[in-house]
């Protein structure tokens, strides 16, 4: 019975991982060239946001009770962009790094004159 339930909850996971588009999204920011995009994707949460304060809205009007789940749903979705931007920063940041780190290690350590002929 474990093992069903494990197996389930993969399979759930790789559904909402491709065919999702806010994870789709944020796996497109974690990657090397996406990393720029992460702060300006948080601005993505605003909309998700709002759908959650509508719902909120429209529940204290007597709407049904399972608008709670969009509302859940919004401010989940909201957190997440709003925690992706400052982390896909230190990634970018740590990235660069470690790029610098590379491009010292290979450029040659001496820099002498390389003589050159003249008479070309």
């Amino acid at each position: 019975m474990f093992r069903s339930i494990w197996m389930l909850s993969i399979q759930a996971h790789d559904f909402f991982q491709h065919y999702m588009p806010s994870n789709r999204l944020l796996a497109a920011t974690r990657t090397r060239r996406g990393l720029k995009w992460g702060v300006p994707a948080m601005l993505v949460s605003v909309p998700y946001l709002a759908i959650a304060n509508v719902c909120t809205i429209v529940i204290d009007r007597r709407a049904p009770e399972w608008l709670h789940l969009v509302v859940l749903w919004g401010i989940w979705n909201a957190f997440k962009f709003v925690l992706n931007g400052p982390v896909s920063l230190f990634h970018l940041v740590r990235a660069i790094m470690r790029d610098q780190m590379m491009a010292q290690t290979v450029r040659p350590t001496n820099r002498g004159r390389v003589p050159t002929n003249s008479r070309c």
